[in-house]
């Protein structure tokens, strides 16, 4: 008897949680749609427009959070009040300062980057280097690289292209090689290894007989044979090793495998903006604690629930109809069981994040993020990780300044250090070299590695101390 049970009870379980899940990754306007289509189709399902409380049922009659279960925050002063928001109208607007709904309110600024290939970021950085009659030149370059960001012709080609001298697109060709990331262009892994040594050398010491390692033992390197490698360039075991893990360390043979902008090149083209956001932070009026408002947007008006009236009528259906009416029924509750799950989890989330993340909230500045990560939220809240990675994907919040931002972006624990990186440059006296800069962050009270803050500057757009003391 047990057994049937349970047999019976498990395709329900795995609908509820898998329903769920997707719900929860989804942003509202797709969820929106999703119940659009589920009202066509499911008779069983049905939406009325008085505005209820997600929590406790209550109709509410005014704009806000629920006047009943809010009162449980009037003793928890620090905590923010975190309501589910009904849209005005289905397909969606929101708040501004009067209580009023519009579009016009939000801002756009800071919104998701768009995607940006490596030819487009290399050619960004070295269009001040170039002659505007050299452009064509370098974009043919670029628009031959191959995945590893080598180049995939030879530069007498281009020049017999375009009937310029070969000297000219050699120097085009240097350029785009001293670029970020360093070597891309090159012919060769060993070419770029070696650009990538020679700038090294500006600010970092490179060990000696690096070059002539990348020269003549590859083959040594790549097969971690160091005695070979040490009889080649006639020296000691150890320090044929140290050679090897510099250059392993530091440099990369396929620059466009290398991390790059804000994003590594792209097999496919994704891009991402956010034109209204599914949560909305905003201060108390005239509060001195500066108390913080959640409004999490709802995807639709109204409250959804189970037809009355098809309820009734299932249970007189004529035999052929009562097997179909009742899958009708059994979906419609199983719609609106994961939106109330989903709404929850948001709730959770939101409630711990806005608190952690109270002083960045109010003052906008990403260098008082408290670093976090979403394996450490699941823990805090008790779910799994993948539960927070659904929750936080494609959403985005606006804050209290009206700028909108990915939800994501609460979880990046690299932009304080970015942040602090970029306000470094910003306020050079003369371009700080890489080696500076971990000195620098260091005494910000972030110790990160050379190659990190290359990385990061890559990801904000920084160009080299090289480059920026050309500009």
């Amino acid at each position: 008897m047990f057994q049937i049970q349970n047999q019976v009870l498990r395709p329900q379980v795995t609908a509820h949680l898998a329903q769920t899940m997707s719900l929860l990754q989804m942003p509202a306007t797709e969820i929106r749609q999703k119940i659009r289509t589920e009202l066509a189709n499911n008779p069983a399902l049905e939406i009325v427009e008085d505005r209820r409380c997600p929590s406790c049922g209550r109709i509410i009659s005014t704009p806000g959070p629920c006047p009943v279960c809010s009162q449980s925050y009037d003793n928890k002063l620090d905590e923010p009040i975190v309501f589910i928001s009904s849209p005005e109208d289905f397909p969606g607007s929101y708040t501004n300062k009067g209580g009023q709904r519009g579009s016009n309110e939000v801002s756009y600024d800071n919104l998701a980057p768009q995607v940006e290939d490596l030819p487009s970021f290399v050619l960004r950085q070295i269009a001040p280097e170039i002659r505007e009659d050299e452009r064509l030149i370098a974009a043919h370059i670029l628009n031959n690289l191959d995945e590893d960001g080598l180049l995939s012709v030879p530069l007498e080609e281009i020049s017999q292209y375009y009937h310029v001298p070969l000297s000219r697109v050699t120097r085009v060709a240097d350029i785009i090689k001293h670029a970020e990331p360093a070597g891309v262009g090159a012919s060769s892994p060993t070419e770029a290894l070696l650009i990538q040594l020679s700038l090294l050398k500006e600010d970092t010491n490179v060990p000696r007989l690096a070059e002539e390692a990348i020269q003549k033992g590859m083959k040594d390197l790549s097969k971690h044979s160091y005695r070979k490698l040490a009889k080649e360039l006639n020296t000691s075991y150890e320090h044929a090793q140290e050679i090897a893990e510099f250059i392993r360390a530091n440099l990369n043979p396929y620059p466009g495998r290398a991390f790059w902008g804000d994003f590594r090149q792209p097999s496919k083209p994704q891009t991402q903006a956010y034109h209204q956001p599914d949560i909305i932070l905003k201060e108390v009026e005239n509060s001195p604690q500066r108390r913080l408002i959640v409004e999490i947007i709802s995807p639709y008006r109204g409250t959804l629930r189970i037809n009355p009236l098809f309820r009734q009528a299932q249970k007189q259906a004529p035999d052929e109809k009562s097997e179909a009416w009742a899958k009708d029924i059994e979906n419609a509750g199983l719609l609106i069981k994961c939106l109330q799950q989903r709404n929850h989890t948001m709730e959770q989330l939101m409630t711990k994040l806005v608190t952690e993340q109270r002083s960045y909230i109010l003052s906008g500045d990403p260098a008082s993020m408290q670093p976090q990560t979403q394996a450490e939220m699941s823990v805090h809240l008790g779910v799994h990780e993948s539960t927070i990675s659904r929750a936080v994907s494609d959403k985005s919040v606006q804050l209290p300044n009206r700028k909108i931002i990915p939800l994501k972006r609460f979880f990046d624990r690299s932009l304080p250090v970015r942040t602090t990186l970029l306000r470094l440059v910003e306020n050079e006296d003369t371009p700080l070299t890489d080696t500076e800069l971990v000195e620098e962050l260091s005494l910000a009270g972030y110790n990160i590695a050379r190659r990190t803050v290359a990385k990061y500057r890559a990801m904000e757009g920084i160009l080299s101390s090289r480059l920026r003391q050309k500009v």
